[in-house]
This record gives C-alpha cells, structure tokens and sequence, in this order.
C-alpha cells in the first residue's frame, strides 16, 4: 500500500483488491469493524471512513446490526480514477462543442429528438398546480412585480423542506431564482471580484467553467473521485499554495458520476473554509435524486455563514420550469440586489402554483416515484454496459442523472463527437467537465429517459462509434 495515502485510503484500496480477486464475493459480509481495527491497527473512525467510501460508490450494503455486505464485485466497472494531478490557476474556455450539445437540447439524452411517453402523474399535477394559480390573478396583479426575493409561501415551503436536511432555514434567508445556473452565477458575483482564482471539482459540472469565463475568474481544478467526491486533501494542498477565494463543490451525487462526499469529508471541507477564509458555493442541484437516502446539505454544518446554497427543481422535477433558489450566507442582502440587478423578479404564477404543489404533498409524493424510475433505469444502463465488448470502467451512483465511463486510453471521444452524431446518436464528451483538456477518453451517459428500444439500440452503437472494438 502507497505510504503516502491516508490510512483509511489505504484500508479502502486493500478492501477493494480483496473484492476484485475473490477474497470476498458477491454476498458476502466483510470483517466487522473491531475485526478490522484489530487486524489492520487502525482506529475505529478509520475503520468507519473506509467502508462509508466503499459505500459511496455502491459496493457495499449497510444492514443494521448485521454488517458490510458485497453488493457489487468490480471487474470491467471499476470506478474511474481521480484526476491525476493537480495544476497552477488558469483562465478559462470553454469548448463551442457545449454550445451545440445545449442547442440540440441533449445535455441528458443520447437521442434529444425522441420526445416519447405520457407526462408522468407528478408532471400532471404541477401543470395543474400552475394553471390554478394563474386562474386566481384578479385585477391588475399582472401589472405588479414580485419582490426580489421571491414569493413568501414558495420560500415557507423550501424552508420545511430543508429542514427535513438538517438545515432549519428561515423564509428571509432564501432568494427565488431563474434556475440553479442563475443561483450559482449570483453567488459567484457576489463573493467574487475579476481575477480571482474559484476551486472547482474535476472532473465537475461544466456549467460552472461557462460561469467563470464569463466573469472573468480563474479556475483552480481539484482532483476528484466521481464516487466519493472532491478530493479534500488536494484541495487543502491548493488553499496552502495559491489565494483561493470560493469553491464551488456538489456534495451530493454530483454531475458527472453520481459522486457522493462523506461526512468526514464534508466537515474537514467546512474546517478549511474557516481556517482559509474561502466562500463556500454549494450546488445541491441533485440531493433530492438519492435513491435510497436523501442527504442533509452541506449548508447544515455552515456555522460562520461561509456557504451560498444554490438549487433548483430542473433536475427532480421540471427543466422547464427555470425556478430555482439560494441562500446567501453573509452575502445574502448583496446577493438580493444582484437578483434584482439581473432579473428583477420571478413570475408570481409560476411561484404559487409550485408552492400549492408543495403544499399538497404532491411534490414528495413525485420524489418518491421518481427515484424508483430512476434507479430502475440506472441498473438497466449499467447491464447494457456490462455486455460491451470492450471492459470499462464506470460509476455506480446512488443519486443523481449520469454514470461516467473511462474508456481505454486510445479513445478520444471529443472526435467521436461528430461520427455519432452524424448516425443521429448525441454523446457528451469527457472534456466538456474540465478546464485543463483532460478526461478525453471519458464519456458522461444519462438514464435520466426510459430505455425504450431506439435508446437501447443507440446505446448498442457506441462502441462502434467510439471505435472501441
């Protein structure tokens, strides 16, 4: 084992040797945690960090009273490395390739063009709630602005919400938003000047690059595991060499792998945002997605108000609907005039159509069903993978929308790009998710759509495409 590896690393890396060469098989329970600190000398915190990783990235299973149990055996899905190392700050550019892939509305869709199926029952009675809502207006409400910070009732309503998270936030803490995209960009100006360097997850969310360009701020890429998240030894590795002044970090199954951070990790990431001063972005787009645990926001543990939550409803329940929210810390009163600034206001209908949806339950009532969809489609996509012909490596989230695929080193998906496209399939390249160029035999898969049979067969075709056999 790498001396230089933290020891829970290490004990997390000789677990995973062990599964892959048969030590312990699909089943089987691993050694107990006193068996494992007995054995390996390491503490019981050790112990509990390790097996929490292995988690994560869904090969082990937690049953109460009975212990870790193999539920994935990693042969050809092997989750994909980290990020290889770590270089200075840079500006900034990205790729006119996301510009198409955005104009052919194929961000979460290998076939954008198939617009197939019923509105699901959750779609139904939001679009219900909505037309409610816009029913109600009387006299000249139409002629009136909502305030910048949104409509009250919405913000009660994402209040109880997050307090179900482990974050009791108060209606003046929340600003309405045009989106995540919009909350994120608010955040960023307000805490942010021209020039300054922004630590950002890489492989992460290629929004986030689009962001920074525009505004002028240099990129600080931290090495990150698309299982376990950003890589908080890296990033403390980056506070002590270089003046980073934000991090804009998605603890909870992050795009592009589903990653999701320990709390171990979550609270050494609040320690540095003390120690460093640093401004603390939190993209919670995809918490709600989790699949058998939806987990409490980093924002519960923000005790000196240094993390910006930011979120909206596209990913769980709406792309259309462009609502979304945030929470400003110590920036929040700034953050209200940016809103203003930059969009004025939000639509009231929309507003209280949703929080009447909210209201009713019909919103966790979608969540629910949701998930259930969204695994199912997650496993048949990871068992179509499994038949290629050529051995990947691939994530297992446990949320989220996507798996990441690290192909062999041969294949360069940004030229695939255009051969698949032009057999109609729309792939998302792995450099898209990084400022550096790096990831270029990667490849982002959605299950976010039903694998029907044009899908499953325009999934088939990749390895043709990509050159793989």
């Amino acid at each position: 084992m790498d001396d230089n590896a933290y020891r829970y690393q290490q004990l997390e890396q000789w677990l995973l040797q062990g599964i892959i060469d048969g030590r312990w098989k699909l089943g089987d329970r691993l050694p107990s945690i006193r068996e494992l600190c007995a054995q390996q000398d390491l503490s019981k915190a050790t112990v509990q960090h390790a097996l929490q990783r292995l988690e994560a990235q869904g090969l082990v299973d937690v049953r109460p009273k009975a212990g870790h149990f193999i539920t994935l055996v990693p042969n050809a899905t092997t989750p994909p490395r980290v990020m290889a190392k770590m270089e200075a700050p840079r500006s900034v550019n990205v790729s006119d390739l996301l510009l198409d892939i955005m104009g052919r509305s194929a961000a979460f869709d290998l076939l954008p063009e198939l617009h197939a199926g019923d509105l699901p029952p959750g779609i139904v009675a939001l679009n219900r709630a909505i037309g409610r809502a816009l029913r109600r207006q009387r006299g000249a409400d139409f002629q009136y602005y909502d305030s910048p910070a949104g409509d009250p009732a919405l913000r009660e309503q994402l209040g109880q919400m997050m307090a179900k998270r482990g974050w009791p936030v108060g209606v003046d803490e929340l600003c309405i938003t045009s989106g995540c995209q919009h909350a994120l960009f608010l955040a960023l100006l307000a805490c942010c000047q021209r020039g300054d360097v922004v630590a950002v997850e890489s492989p992460g969310f290629y929004g986030v690059l689009q962001l920074l360009e525009q505004l002028g701020l240099q990129v600080m890429e931290i090495p990150t595991s698309t299982a376990t998240g950003m890589d908080i030894d890296a990033l403390e590795e980056a506070l002590a060499r270089w003046n980073i002044r934000a991090c804009v970090v998605s603890p909870a199954f992050a795009t592009p792998g589903g990653a999701l951070m320990s709390d171990v990790s979550r609270q050494r990431l609040m320690e540095l945002a003390d120690r460093y001063d640093l401004a603390v972005i939190e993209d919670d787009l995809y918490a709600e997605s989790g699949f058998s645990k939806v987990p409490d926001t980093l924002k519960s543990l923000d005790e000196n108000q240094r993390v910006i939550h930011c979120s909206s409803f596209s990913k769980v329940l709406s792309r259309d609907l462009r609502l979304g929210w945030i929470s400003g810390a110590r920036w929040h009163q700034r953050i209200l005039h940016l809103k203003m600034v930059t969009q004025l206001a939000s639509s009231r209908y929309l507003q209280q159509g949703v929080a009447d949806y909210m209201k009713e339950g019909d919103l966790s009532a979608h969540l629910r069903r949701q998930r259930k969809v969204l695994r199912v489609q997650r496993d048949r996509l990871l068992a179509s993978l499994h038949a290629w012909p050529v051995p990947v490596r691939v994530t297992v989230p446990q949320g989220g929308l996507a798996v990441w695929l690290e192909l062999p080193d041969r294949v360069d998906t940004l030229a695939a790009y255009h051969r698949a496209l032009a057999a109609g399939v729309v792939i998302t390249p792995g450099p898209l998710f990084s400022a550096s160029g790096e990831y270029a035999n990667c490849l982002r898969i959605s299950f976010a759509h039903p694998w029907d049979g044009r899908r499953i067969h325009a999934l088939n075709r990749l390895p043709e495409l990509l050159e793989l056999a």
